[in-house]
């Protein structure tokens, strides 16, 4: 092998003198050419677009949005069920986004039910007991939501815990705590004296629409705008696909990761402030109980992997809207209540498998 290969050199021009030649005649060839490479694009693009999640939710929304209004009885399209949807959609669906930023990260947060009852209560006694300006008060379990936030960012990249176990620590930390300020006892707003411009800013309606469905929708353009258009989101996509590879690119992982729990903890904050006024008590033993699932629910739905660095805004309100049509579905069928956590946990099995067929799919593709 090795005296022909010598001899098939020494007997070959050098490449230098045929590289001119071999190249005019690759631009000759690449003349011939049909351009046939915009429409193999075109159908790539096509093909990448029908395999992705957030088309197959989308389907799947509208075939169980005809599903719910066939056997319904026409008690899908009622305005009123309609209205009670949209804003049950619009406050599950803020801490949903927040929820499915944190899970791109490869992360994930199991504080949201007990950050819902603790800052709830906090909201409630604010009012009513201790008569703080609504303004302040606000501003206060805003604030509060966001510093929780920051320790559940720091606790993860400083101390190189879990997130699992951070967030699993909060969930319980900040139940006992709303138990305990409240004596256990159920907070509510009696006649929002001094605070009724608060109460009625949280559940008005914008033109027909509920005023938390009107706040999602701003927060998803604005989230989607900064997860998919700026410097920010591509590096939080790839943080969650390899924080060690970010890391030694020079992206700053350590902050990205917190300003994510930041992030999602002011989200739950917010939709802390609408669910208070929209049961207008607080149970702190009961209220907020598994949101947390709701919003993983949601997020794996809508597109987001639990390995990170996957998952789109639209497609988080999409899982959403999906979720509350099921549970909208189960009400007006008369099926069991109790059958609901089962209905989300299938959803949640169902959407891992998904993501691990498509996974599988793409690799072979």
């Amino acid at each position: 092998m090795e005296v022909e290969k010598r001899a098939t050199t020494k007997g070959a021009a050098p490449p230098a003198a045929q590289a001119p030649e071999d190249k005019q005649e690759v631009l000759d060839h690449e003349r011939s050419r049909p351009a046939t490479t915009p429409s193999v694009s075109g159908g790539g693009r096509i093909r990448s677009l029908l395999l992705s999640k957030e088309t197959g939710i989308t389907v799947l929304l509208a075939l169980l949005c005809v599903i719910v209004t066939v056997t319904g009885h026409g008690v899908f399209l009622n305005p009123f069920n309609l209205q009670d949807m949209a804003n049950l959609i619009g406050m599950f669906g803020i801490f949903s986004i927040g929820a499915g930023i944190v899970i791109i990260t490869a992360g994930i947060d199991l504080t949201v039910g007990s950050m819902i009852a603790l800052l709830g209560v906090l909201l409630a006694m604010m009012l009513t007991d201790w008569h703080w300006p609504w303004p302040l008060a606000l501003v206060a379990i805003l604030a509060g939501g966001a510093f929780l936030g920051a320790i559940h960012g720091l606790l993860v990249t400083r101390l190189r815990l879990q997130p699992f176990i951070v967030t699993l620590c909060g969930l319980l930390l900040y139940r006992g705590a709303a138990r305990f300020i409240a004596q256990d006892e159920t907070q509510g707003f009696g006649n929002a004296t001094g605070f009724s411009k608060l109460q009625a800013a949280a559940t008005c309606n914008l033109w027909g629409v509920p005023v938390s469905f009107v706040l999602l929708l701003i927060i998803a353009v604005i989230g989607g705008i900064a997860l998919h258009r700026s410097v920010y989101g591509r590096y939080l996509y790839a943080v969650g696909r390899n924080e060690e590879a970010a890391r030694y690119s020079g992206i700053n992982t350590r902050r990205v990761i917190t300003m994510a729990y930041v992030v999602a903890a002011l989200l739950t904050a917010m939709s802390a402030v609408l669910f208070a006024f929209y049961t207008n008590s607080i149970s702190p033993s009961t209220h907020g109980t598994f949101y947390e699932l709701y919003g993983i629910a949601a997020a794996v739905l809508g597109g987001c992997s639990l390995r990170g660095g996957e998952g789109s805004i639209f497609g988080i309100v999409i899982g959403t809207a999906l979720l509350q049509v099921l549970q909208n579905l189960v009400n007006l069928l008369s099926i069991p209540s109790s059958l609901n956590f089962a209905v989300m946990g299938a959803v949640i099995l169902i959407g891992v498998t998904a993501d691990q067929l498509l996974r599988s799919k793409r690799r072979a593709v």
